[in-house]
């Protein structure tokens, strides 16, 4: 992958798990990828991959279920025109 020197790698991913989750292929309900499942996909250490979770579920498009996992939150619907 490559990645832009000037913007944090956590955030690089972060915006790929956000178009994926807006373009459905992460739908509401779904499992996101674990840690290790991040660290190997994009090549990045466990600490940024945690962040990556972190951040998600910090701007509500994720949470986490302990012992479980974590799952892509019901998207409010976009107000209509």
């Amino acid at each position: 992958m490559e990645w832009a020197p000037d913007v944090p790698r956590w955030r690089q991913a972060f915006a790929i798990f956000e178009e994926r989750i807006a373009d459905g292929t992460y739908p509401p309900g779904s499992k996101l990828p674990g840690v290790m499942a991040i660290v190997a996909e994009f090549g990045i250490a466990q600490m940024t991959a945690r962040r990556v979770l972190t951040e998600l579920r910090a701007a509500g498009l994720a949470q986490m279920q302990p012992g479980v996992g974590t799952f892509v939150t019901e998207l409010p619907d976009k107000p209509q025109a």
